[in-house]
């Protein structure tokens, strides 16, 4: 338990009423989507870039472990009090836009601020912040720029790093920090901001996130191919991609998935179907987009599709996308644990790792669903066990181990968008280097030399 004489001081910087002890708060402080359970010796609240400093500085002084937290959305345990201390909470008092700038195109606001709030607040005024995660409703911006979070949108407009264009951080001895700038360009220095996205909140606490915008386009279409098989489908991912059509999306689900949405939710889907690709593309005018879905088709059909759909209107695309947005909390059917992995390789790759996945599942007998964002190689594998068999958990871990090392043979990496956490941690050896881990953990010593922010993730302990 911490010391009363540290809660004391921290009373003094936030106030009485944005500091708690009590049992509830530290329940509710000590989960995210992993379903890990951590609970912290305390919860506070900052209520500005000057709280952030001060609590840092004292932790520093007095070697006080503190986990920067937004929504706890997580998929990885990263924003998880593992080693106990406080959680710093950044959603209750820094969570506002502090400026929606027109002419240079950019949005300024504190970490807490709710991706969905800020993409309706720049669109109101005919911009875009295209990252959309799929916790985009509840999830912060803070906790995007900390795990890099993707997206439905990313086979077309990136992730969440290719909108940072400038961060204010405060470093773990309090010491206040700006890294980039509201240009263009900037090649001054080191790329501070960059080594903050994806730190996982180990390096430094976010206050302050300048990001890019881009003119809002004035139309989407939806689509949807089915397949006889996932080869089929993957072999259409990137070809359709190196054709010169680039589409907002490209989701992906087999047939494991189609079944259990189906047996869910009774909305039609065609269950004996190898695989379905959903897709979206944008523009400003009807004849691009029209354009675009035909060239869409053409390779959807070299490639195996028995059946190319374009949805009329907004109530059909809804539709299409049904399956997509309800597959993770379908597959409950094939057991009570599951192992959500968020794999990626190079596009031309996919195939050949699907195929390796669902071997694994033949070698150990348990079911690997897998789908997502297969337009920029992202796939979302699912390892469902029954939790309550302990054999069955064991394999599993095992076959989690080979899913990874299947992944990084084909030259892709652990993790496209959920980071690294803790659930990731004891894999890391495998897709680095000793030489490579050792640089990483010399930019954490670099950062936070008494190893107070935020410890024991990532696999730097």
């Amino acid at each position: 338990m911490i010391d009363s004489k540290h809660l004391k001081h921290f009373s003094s910087i936030v106030g009485e009423e944005n500091i708690y002890s009590d049992k509830a708060h530290l329940i509710a402080y000590s989960y995210d989507a992993t379903r890990e359970h951590f609970e912290p010796d305390a919860v506070i609240f900052p209520r500005n870039e000057e709280d952030v400093s001060n609590i840092l500085k004292y932790c520093n002084e007095h070697r006080v472990i503190i986990v920067p937290r937004g929504a706890g959305s997580g998929f990885t345990g990263g924003a998880l009090p593992s080693s106990g201390g406080i959680v710093l909470a950044m959603e209750k008092h820094m969570n506002k836009i502090l400026e929606i700038d027109m002419k240079n195109m950019v949005a300024i606001v504190q970490p807490g601020v709710i991706n969905m709030d800020l993409q309706r607040a720049v669109e109101e005024v005919g911009l875009f912040y295209p990252p959309d995660p799929a916790s985009q409703d509840y999830s912060t911006i803070g906790g995007n720029v900390s795990e890099n979070a993707g997206g439905m949108r990313a086979a077309k407009y990136g992730i969440t790093k290719d909108y940072v264009m400038a961060t204010r951080a405060v470093l773990p001895n309090g010491d206040i920090i700006k890294a980039g700038k509201r240009t263009i360009k900037d090649v001054a220095g080191y790329n501070i901001s960059g080594i903050l996205i994806a730190s996982e909140g180990t390096l430094a606490v976010l206050t302050e996130i300048t990001l890019k915008l881009i003119p809002k386009p004035k139309m989407t279409k939806t689509a949807m191919g089915i397949f006889s098989s996932v080869s089929d489908a993957m072999e259409a991912v990137y070809k359709t991609m190196a054709s010169g059509i680039t589409p907002v999306a490209m989701e992906f689900l087999d047939n494991l998935t189609i079944r259990a949405v189906e047996q869910t939710f009774k909305k039609g889907l065609p269950v004996d179907a190898g695989a379905l690709l959903v897709t979206d593309v944008d523009g400003n005018l009807e004849e691009d987009l029209n354009f675009q879905l035909a060239q869409i088709e053409k390779v959807f059909r070299e490639n195996g599709c028995i059946e190319f759909k374009i949805a009329k209107d907004k109530a059909e695309a809804s539709d299409i996308w049904f399956a997509r947005r309800n597959a993770s909390q379908s597959l409950s059917i094939y057991g009570s644990k599951k192992l959500n992995e968020d794999v990626t390789v190079p596009r031309s790759a996919l195939p050949e790792l699907l195929e390796r996945f669902y071997a694994i599942a033949d070698k150990y007998n348990i079911n690997i669903p897998c789908f997502g964002h297969t337009g920029d190689g992202n796939v979302h594998t699912n390892v469902m066990v029954d939790g309550k068999d302990p054999e069955q958990v064991k394999i599993a871990y095992k076959a989690i181990e080979e899913v990874f090392q299947a992944t990084i043979d084909l030259g892709g990496t652990l993790s496209g968008e959920h980071g690294i956490g803790l659930a990731k941690a004891p894999y890391m050896k495998m897709a680095f280097t000793d030489e490579e881990m050792n640089l990483f953990k010399s930019i954490k010593m670099a950062f936070d030399p008494n190893n107070i922010l935020n410890p024991a993730k990532m696999g730097l302990n």
